[in-house]
């Protein structure tokens, strides 16, 4: 099982915004129950090319946009993510939850104070199936 973590860099600070973060960690979860780990597999840049990844504290305020170049850009993120069971993100406008979506990316809330994607996962952990 693949999970995507929005992050800001190699350092796996965990940025909430899945659409305005500059990268994604993307984590294989070995085990089960107690014995349940991740491991870093890789980190794959975000694609979309209409954002200021510098802005970590943008809300979006296009939920109602049907622009066919802006759904793109969403798409172009669930491309990426493809390979992934799940994405943890504290915020996702409509454009990104529709693109995870059609990519058949479950998305889990993360509404903890933890700021490394490390520490999220153990905290989420238990809403991966």
């Amino acid at each position: 099982m693949k999970i995507a973590i929005p992050v800001k860099d190699e350092s796996l600070t965990f940025v909430g915004n899945a659409g305005h973060t500059p990268k994604f960690a993307i984590y294989d979860m070995v085990g089960s129950g107690m014995f349940r780990s991740f491991k870093l597999d890789t980190i794959k840049n975000n694609p979309r090319t209409d954002v200021d990844f510098e802005d970590e504290d943008h809300t979006c305020a296009h939920d109602g946009d049907n622009d066919a170049e802006h759904i793109a850009q969403h798409n172009k993120m669930g491309v990426v993510l493809d390979e992934c069971d799940y994405i943890v993100v504290t915020r996702a406008c409509k454009n990104t939850a529709n693109t995870m979506n059609d990519h058949n990316v479950k998305i889990i809330k993360y509404t903890g104070d933890a700021s490394n994607a490390d520490a999220i996962l153990r905290e989420v952990s238990a809403q991966f199936i």
